[in-house]
C-alpha cells in the first residue's frame, strides 16, 4: 500500500482550503489543458513539435559546452521560481547530454550552524564555476528574497541588507568574467496545486515534497508579494532576470534552454536551430504573472 506523506496534507488542502475556482479548474481539466486562464496557450505543446525543437537545442547545448571548455569561459545559471514550477525538470533537460565533468548542479541544503554565522553569500562563492565549467544553481542566494521572507527565516533588516548587496555581488561576478544567467520560472496557482497532488500520489515523486510545500500553499499571496519585490529589487543591466512562465513545462524547458543559448556566445552557433524566443511566455519581470 502506498504511503502518502503528511497524512494526505496536500489532498486535504485541495478539498478543504483551496479556493473554489482552483478546485473547479483542476477537477474539470481535460488532458493536456492549461489551467491558467492568463497563459497565452490553452493546450500543451504537441509532442512532435516539442521533440523536434528539443533535439535541435540539445545539439546546440553540447556545442556550447565544448566551446566553453575550449575557451575556458565560466557559466553560472541560476534557477529560481515557485515550488513545482519545474526547476528540477528544466535543469535535468539542460544536463541530459552534457559532459558531467564540465557541468554540475548545485542544490544546497539549509545552512549549517557555521554557515549561518558567515557572510550570507560565502557558501555560494565556493560553488562558482571554474574555467570551462557550467554550474546550474537549483535555487540560490535568492532564498533570502522569497522563502526566508515568507517563512520568517530571516529578519527584515537582514533581507534589506541582502538587497543592498546582491546587485553589487553579481556585478563582481560578471566583472570577474563569469557569465551569469538568472532564470525565474513561474507557475499559476491551479497548476502548482495539480503538480503537488500528482507528487503526493506518486511514490517515486513523494521525496520532492516537504512541510514547506504544504505550508506554502497557504501563503500564495505572501509568495507573490515577495517574488515581485525580489524581481524588481535585484534587476540590473549586468545580471537581468528572465522570467519563464511554466504552466506548460515543455514550453518552459524549450524557452529556458533557448534563452541561455541565445545569451552565450560560442563558435558554430546555429541561430536558426535555436529559434526565436516566445516573448509571450519568456521575457523580463514585466511578464511575471502572479
Amino acid at each position: 500500500m502506498t504511503t502518502v506523506p503528511f497524512d494526505g496534507a496536500i489532498t486535504r488542502f485541495f478539498e478543504e482550503e483551496a479556493p473554489e475556482e482552483i478546485r473547479a479548474a483542476i477537477k474539470d481539466a481535460a488532458k493536456d489543458q492549461i489551467l491558467n486562464p492568463n497563459y497565452p496557450y490553452q493546450q500543451e505543446i504537441g509532442k512532435k513539435d516539442y521533440a523536434r525543437a528539443y533535439e535541435a537545442l540539445q545539439i546546440e547545448l553540447v556545442k556550447m559546452q565544448a566551446a566553453l571548455k575550449a575557451s575556458g569561459q565560466r557559466l553560472a545559471i541560476v534557477f529560481e521560481g515557485r515550488d513545482a514550477a519545474g526547476k528540477g525538470g528544466t535543469i535535468k533537460r539542460f544536463t541530459e547530454n552534457l559532459n558531467p565533468r564540465g557541468a554540475r548542479v548545485v542544490a544546497l541544503s539549509k545552512p549549517t550552524e557555521t554557515e549561518a554565522t558567515q557572510w550570507y553569500f560565502q557558501r555560494y562563492i565556493t560553488q562558482l564555476p571554474a574555467g570551462g565549467e557550467i554550474v546550474l544553481f537549483d535555487r540560490s542566494w535568492y532564498n533570502r528574497g522569497v522563502v526566508e521572507k515568507v517563512f520568517e527565516f530571516c529578519t527584515d533588516p537582514q533581507r534589506d541588507h541582502f538587497f543592498d548587496q546582491v546587485v553589487d555581488f553579481e556585478k563582481m561576478l560578471v566583472d570577474e568574467g563569469i557569465h551569469l544567467v538568472k532564470l525565474w520560472l513561474n507557475v499559476g496557482r491551479a497548476e502548482q496545486l495539480r503538480r503537488f497532488l500528482d507528487r503526493e500520489r506518486d511514490p517515486l515523486k513523494q521525496w520532492k515534497l516537504s512541510w514547506i510545500d504544504v505550508e506554502g500553499l497557504k501563503r500564495w499571496d505572501a509568495y507573490s508579494q515577495a517574488i515581485q519585490e525580489t524581481l524588481y529589487r535585484s534587476q540590473s543591466s549586468h545580471a537581468p532576470w528572465t522570467v519563464v512562465r511554466s504552466d506548460d513545462k515543455k514550453r518552459a524547458r524549450l524557452e529556458a534552454i533557448r534563452h541561455v543559448l541565445t545569451t552565450v556566445d560560442y563558435e558554430n552557433k546555429d541561430v536558426e536551430a535555436i529559434g526565436k524566443a516566445d516573448t509571450s511566455i519568456c521575457g523580463g519581470p514585466d511578464i511575471w504573472d502572479a
